[in-house]
């Protein structure tokens, strides 16, 4: 369904990382892989790792704060917390409400929004419809995860993953500028594609399921690229309809980050050179809720990011899920 927003923008951004790196040379010093084969695949050079005792909440909050700091606003201004995580902090309450009860944010509503790595995205659009509507003024965005704590340290596939959380804070817009367009999608049928089997009511935690790594996540790696190049096209080139914009129009792409083969082929099927393909994979891996806001916290911050440039945002995560939007900085 084509939702097309107005009057609602960014006017906040900040990103908070462990301090812990994970080389890929530290991670081939006990698993069947090479750095070399990670960073030419992947585009990863080195992760970030929380700590034992730092939650999603922990991130989440520090980036939660910057944002609403870089916005000139206070904690009381907020109106409604959004975190999008696929790695709470407990299956109740939600992450949202730690969050909130951290920042001291006792003015807003909190809840959390689950679409694993489209879940930033998901969380934008649901944060501009309630600006638009005049419902809420100020929206804190959040997209948080700590994957290492449910990677399984034994298999290959540790290497995607970091930590890391990023966060916006969205409010009016009162020109032709901000958010022009989204396109939010979901299919079901690639439920079993990337997964966390178990600690849910279709497999509650046990003995058998942690002696069986159940509580870890589970990938098809393949299935995950082969469905990236072919949704992420298809929504980025909607959008661009919705808006009457060609890719020639689109200054920056800040997508999110699942492998540097995944941006490459996007980019390459949508028409866009690959210098406006915004990355930091090599120095974060894949964040999950994280990768969007910690990469557009980035571009502000270097000032790359200008007055009425066109942004164009990108997503797919497990589920499926998968999306586009547009905003016109302002």
């Amino acid at each position: 369904m084509q939702q097309i927003i107005k009057r609602a923008r960014i006017i906040g951004t900040g990103s908070y990382v462990p301090d812990i790196v994970y080389s890929n040379e530290y991670l081939e010093s006990f698993l069947e892989t090479s750095s070399v084969w990670i960073y030419q695949t992947l585009g990863i050079k080195e992760r970030r790792i929380a700590r034992q005792d730092e939650a999603t909440s922990d991130l989440a909050a520090k980036a939660g704060i910057r944002a609403i700091n870089d916005a000139a606003l206070g904690v009381d201004d907020i109106d409604l917390i959004i975190v999008a995580t696929a790695t709470p902090d407990r299956l109740a309450p939600s992450t949202a409400t730690i969050v909130q009860d951290k920042l001291k944010a006792y003015n807003a509503v909190a809840f959390d929004l689950a679409a694993v790595c489209s879940g930033f995205l998901f969380s934008m659009s649901v944060a501009a419809q309630y600006i638009s509507s005049g419902v809420y003024q100020n929206v804190l965005v959040i997209g948080a995860d700590t994957f290492s704590k449910i990677t399984d340290w034994e298999r290959r596939d540790a290497v995607f993953f970091g930590d890391g959380a990023g966060a916006v804070v969205i409010s009016n817009e009162n020109d032709n500028r901000g958010f022009l367009s989204f396109r939010l999608y979901s299919d079901g049928r690639g439920k079993d594609n990337f997964t966390i089997p178990a600690g849910g009511s279709e497999k509650p935690s046990s003995h058998s399921t942690v002696d069986n790594r159940l509580h870890y996540f589970r990938m098809n790696g393949k299935a995950v690229y082969d469905t990236a190049i072919k949704v992420l096209p298809e929504a980025i080139n909607q959008v661009l309809v919705d808006t009457g914009l060609n890719i020639s129009d689109v200054d920056f792409m800040v997508p999110h980050q699942p492998s540097i083969g995944i941006l490459k082929k996007t980019a390459e099927l949508i028409g866009l050179p690959f210098g406006k393909v915004m990355t930091n994979m090599d120095r974060y891996a894949n964040t999950s809720g994280g990768t969007i806001p910690i990469l557009l916290d980035e571009l502000k911050k270097s000032r790359r990011i200008k007055k009425d440039n066109i942004i164009l945002f990108a997503a797919v995560g497990s589920g499926w899920t998968y999306g586009a939007s547009i905003i016109k900085w302002s």
